[in-house]
């Protein structure tokens, strides 16, 4: 007979997700996440299969605690101003009780740049991919602009956003809204 889990998945899930997030994949040893989720390296086997297949669950996890911000863009029709508020709103959620400064999708981003790791570099690449297709959609809002200077924009804005999750580990709350208002001063 199977033993019955001593924990709450989600529970285990969010404070791996966390200790990720704060050190990065690498950097989070299997000793560091038995002693941050409360539980034995067998239960984290058992349930999850090995630290990478954690991570997944994490990144899932990330995900799925940000679609609300998404949706929000997804579904506003301000154009320019709702990247805008998306930037502010990414902030926020960083300095929200709790949450590590930066964004774990970002930070995987760019510790998983070079690896062969195609399971995670597929689910980063979807999800940067769907911010462009985001950015894009509402740039196409502004019936002024030619396809050539959205994509230039949208690529822009990308990598602002990545510029913006680093900078929210370090800079000053006044230092990060002038980025943000400079970066929309050139959109």
């Amino acid at each position: 007979m199977a033993r019955k889990k001593q924990y709450i998945e989600e529970e285990v899930i969010d404070k791996a997700m966390h200790l990720f997030w704060r050190n990065g994949y690498e950097n989070t040893s299997m000793q560091m996440l038995e002693k941050q989720m409360g539980i034995n390296k067998f239960s984290i086997y058992s349930s999850f299969g090995n630290k990478h297949g954690l991570f997944l669950e994490s990144l899932k996890s990330y995900k799925a605690k940000r679609k609300k911000m998404f949706d929000r863009l997804k579904n506003a029709t301000n154009g320019v101003k709702d990247i805008k508020q998306f930037f502010y709103d990414s902030v926020t959620i960083c300095n929200q009780k709790g949450n590590e400064k930066g964004c774990l999708l970002t930070n995987t981003y760019n510790e998983f740049s070079a690896s062969e790791d195609e399971i995670v570099n597929k689910q980063i690449t979807a999800f940067m991919d769907n911010l462009k297709s985001l950015f894009i959609e509402k740039l196409r809002m502004d019936p002024a602009k030619s396809k050539d200077t959205i994509t230039k924009q949208a690529n822009y804005l990308v990598l602002a956003k990545h510029g913006l999750a680093a900078a929210t580990r370090v800079n000053s709350k006044k230092e990060i809204e002038d980025y943000i208002e400079m970066t929309f001063k050139n959109i």
